[in-house]
């Protein structure tokens, strides 16, 4: 029964349908570990790690999506234009920089990470491979690794530095699908880099901020206790820092700073004054004048206040000592002329954000350097205050433009995660349907099958039955008219098949010109049987194809299936077999299975495995019928023809197992055998100087190596090209118009010669005979069977065609052959027609060459 299988093999889904399935899966898989992975390192970004457990955790996840043992990190200074190395773990560099080290772009002038940044693109493969794709030459740094991948680190149109994972142990471990994903992760890890970078900066600034604050709070807390006055003094200046920490408006917190001041010092005139975001002007939130004086904003100019900010000092000065340096030149009177005057810059991080002032105009009231260490005190916590809620309010866009970033990029994955479940869903209607007809496959049609022996198995009396359709003749149709007709034909027969369905049953496709039907509730033979009348009925109206009326019948077998225990592959087979009795019994039929049909079946294989065993024993010898001029008798040449010596029922001819060879395809391997013996045979005829006709099938000119493969058996057999006579029908001219040209021109191109065979019998144009590099026509013997004198059949049609055919070649300058001679009128009206080649019984029958051929 597995024998019985293998002669009629099903074809199975092609590797190239399964790998786009694998691969559609597989990237709906990397898509759902991708936005794991995106959501992973945005927590990172938010978590409480430090930067280096953070980028051990980036370096897990990135090794959750590619091979990444080895991986660094680069971050790119604009401005000194250094490189910090801020992670790296390299198991082939034993000495590896430190984070916070930086390095000058120069000492890695013209190394792979130097490229990086420079050119921005991504770069993958070998150290070979990356050689040639820099724009300059490449500088070794560090270990050599078998496969590298690096992609900058962008933010916007700014390169921020580079990701990289190697590879020391293998080659070709990244690809473009790791390229890709390495640079979509790479916008996430510098986004979740930077975010830990503002929230280590706010914590040291704050940590800084703390520290001095605490120094300044001891320094006055001293300062009270040696005066005195620490109880009054330590709870102002805690109010004070109680405010700036704070997060109520700014205007609340000035004034009551203002007021706390107030009872330390005398502060009934005080501003505060800040410095624009572009540096250029003074803006004042805070102002308080007993004169009157309001805070206008203004430009940079030679004030006390941007004195202040130029030395970033505090600055204590009565009235004679801010005349003598106003005497000098050191700065210029803005506003009232103040008594004393004193001012403290709000510094952080070494900017000068602004300053705080007090002036008296009083005579009696002036500023000591005790105010001056206070109100350096109370700089510190407005400073402090300015650069918490400045640094807050941009950690808060910052987090708000990062979900932003994270919504948009989740919202793009989740669309593309929808487009490739479509496609998922197209894939798997293609795996499961035919492409040409758009009716299912065979995998479609087990599963079918399968469903309906589960049915059967529970309800014994929901019988079915299975047909199998094959068209008749299909072959002459594709060689006839090509395989765009052939298409067309098959298309428009599973459309006229599956309209004499009912809902339930189903047509599938199961080979090149097969067709399999599922009557699901076929309970009785004759339901099986109207349906296939219907199905021969609906293929008696003509179809016209590429502006041709044809005809086509289809060859129908069926299988009754009331046995749940059946395979439903053995079912398929069974109807199989049932339909080759029908194309046996004629055609156009449908045949019913039974067991005599078994054994027919394995006959049929029986044959087939001798056919193979032949080839293998080299059984298959050509026999030669001359080729001979019509006038004199002399032998041109000689067409070889195949024949099977069967060491059993001895010499057998093609009709005996030609359509098996064909079905099984072992019809190729035999014309190679056919054709080196009898290239053979025919150069060891020393005394023979004509040329040799060999029949080449349309299938040897869809293998583009077949024209060095026929000179490659030429020069074997010793047998020069020029000797050589291609024989093709006009099936080959049809089939790849193009492909074939090309290849009849080639072979012309080394001395052969080509006759068309069997002229006359085809579909082809007559247009073909002057695009082709044709020599020869053969004319076809049904048009010469009916020759039977030179004047009784000069107007029969017979002879009007071969006389066409012979003014036909003579316009065009080929020679003409008349196959099928068998009696010396038919030859003798062939030469008064013009005709003066032909072969045939007449002259000898196919057989083994003669011992001399002079």
């Amino acid at each position: 029964m597995n024998d019985l299988h293998s002669l009629f093999p099903e074809p199975e889904v092609t590797s190239s349908e399964l790998e786009r399935l694998r691969a559609a899966v597989h990237r709906a898989e990397q898509a759902e570990r991708l936005q794991r992975a995106l959501f992973a390192i945005s927590e990172l970004s938010s978590s409480d790690l430090e930067m280096p457990h953070m980028l051990q955790q980036l370096h897990t996840i990135v090794g959750s999506l590619m091979y990444a043992r080895n991986l660094f990190m680069a971050l790119y200074d604009e401005a000194s234009d250094s490189l910090d190395f801020i992670y790296m773990v390299d198991e082939a560099t034993p000495d590896q920089p430190q984070s916070g080290q930086r390095i000058p772009m120069a000492d890695y002038a013209q190394a792979l990470t130097w490229y990086l940044v420079r050119d921005g693109l991504p770069r993958r493969g070998s150290m070979q491979a990356l050689a040639q794709q820099v724009p300059g030459p490449l500088r070794a740094r560090g270990a050599h690794a078998q496969d590298w991948l690096g992609v900058p680190l962008r933010e916007g149109r700014h390169v921020r530095g580079a990701l990289v994972v190697q590879s020391y142990d293998e080659p070709n471990r990244y690809g473009p699908e790791e390229q890709a994903l390495l640079e979509f992760v790479a916008s996430h890890v510098l986004t979740a880099v930077q975010r830990k970078q503002s929230q280590q900066a706010l914590e040291q600034a704050v940590q800084v901020s703390t520290a001095e604050l605490a120094r300044a709070n001891q320094t006055l807390v001293a300062e009270v206790a040696r005066r005195q006055r620490g109880e009054r003094l330590q709870a102002a200046l805690y109010r004070i820092a109680e405010r700036a920490n704070d997060m109520g408006s700014m205007d609340d917190f000035y004034r009551a700073v203002h007021d706390t001041l107030g009872e330390l010092i005398n502060a009934r005139n005080c501003y505060i004054a800040l410095v624009s975001e572009d540096g250029q002007a003074l803006e004042f939130p805070y102002y308080v004048d007993e004169q009157g004086g309001k805070g206008i904003s203004r430009r940079m100019g030679r004030g006390l206040t941007e004195y202040v900010l130029r030395t970033r000092k505090p600055l204590l000065v009565s009235r004679a000592e801010a005349d003598e340096l106003i005497a000098q030149g050191v700065f210029q009177t803005v506003g009232p002329r103040a008594n004393s005057w004193l001012g403290v810059p709000l510094v952080c991080d070494g900017r000068a954000l602004g300053v705080i002032a007090v002036q008296s105009y009083q005579a009696d009231v002036a500023y000591s350097d005790r105010d001056r260490l206070l109100l350096s005190f109370v700089s510190h916590q407005i400073a402090s205050s300015l650069v918490r809620r400045r640094t807050t309010d941009s950690l808060q866009r910052a987090n708000a433009e990062l979900a932003q970033r994270v919504a948009e990029r989740t919202g793009q994955l989740q669309e593309q995660i929808a487009v490739r479940e479509r496609v998922e869903a197209q894939l798997q209607h293609q795996v499961m349907h035919d492409a040409l007809t758009g009716l299912p496959n065979r995998s479609y049609l087990l599963e079918r099958l399968t469903w309906l022996q589960a049915r059967l198995q529970r309800h014994g009396h929901r019988r079915f039955a299975v047909m199998f359709v094959d068209v008749d003749r299909f072959k002459l149709i594709n060689e006839s008219m090509g395989h765009h007709a052939g298409d067309a034909v098959l298309q428009e027969i599973g459309r006229r098949l599956l309209a004499t369905l009912g809902d339930s049953d189903m047509i599938a496709r199961v080979g090149g010109d097969e067709f399999a039907v599922l009557l699901s509730d076929a309970h009785t033979l004759e339901a099986a049987m109207r349906s296939a009348r219907r199905m021969l009925q609906v293929l008696d109206e003509p179809m016209v194809v590429e502006g041709k009326q044809l005809f086509a019948s289809v060859s129908i077998g069926i299988m009754m299936c009331d046995q749940p225990a059946a395979a439903p592959t053995d079912l398929l087979r069974n109807a199989d077999t049932a339909m080759y009795r029908a194309k046996l019994n004629g055609r156009r039929r449908f045949e019913l299975y039974d067991a005599h049909l078994h054994s027919d079946a394995l006959r049929v294989l029986t044959l087939e495995n001798a056919l193979w065993s032949a080839l293998k024993q080299r059984q298959f010898v050509p026999h030669f019928q001359p080729i001979v001029s019509l006038k004199d008798g002399q032998v041109l040449g000689y067409e070889a023809l195949v024949r099977w010596q069967h060491p059993t029922e001895g010499l057998l001819a093609p009709t005996d197992f030609l359509q098996v060879a064909e079905d099984s395809g072992s019809m190729e391997a035999i014309d190679w055998q056919i054709f080196a013996a009898a290239s053979q045979a025919i150069a060891a005829q020393t005394d023979f100087t004509g040329y040799l006709g060999l029949n080449v099938a349309p299938r040897h000119f869809r293998n583009p190596q077949f024209c060095q493969q026929l000179l490659d058996m030429l020069k074997a057999a010793g047998l020069p090209p020029s000797r050589l006579c291609v024989e093709i029908t006009e099936g080959a001219l049809i089939d790849d118009p193009e492909r074939t040209c090309d290849l009849l021109n080639e072979l012309r191109s080394h001395g052969m010669s080509l006759a068309l065979d069997d002229f006359g019998t085809g579909y082809s144009s007559l247009g073909y005979l002057h695009r082709f590099p044709l020599l020869t026509l053969k004319i076809d013997r049904s048009f010469v069977a009916p020759l039977t004198s030179p004047t009784a059949n000069q107007g029969s049609a017979s002879a009007a065609v071969v006389r066409a055919v012979v003014a036909l070649a003579g316009s065009l300058g080929l020679s003409v052959v008349a196959e099928g001679i068998e009696t010396q009128a038919q030859a003798d009206a062939l030469c008064a027609l013009g005709c003066h080649l032909g072969q045939g019984f007449l002259f000898a029958k196919p057989g083994p060459l003669p011992a001399s051929s002079a």
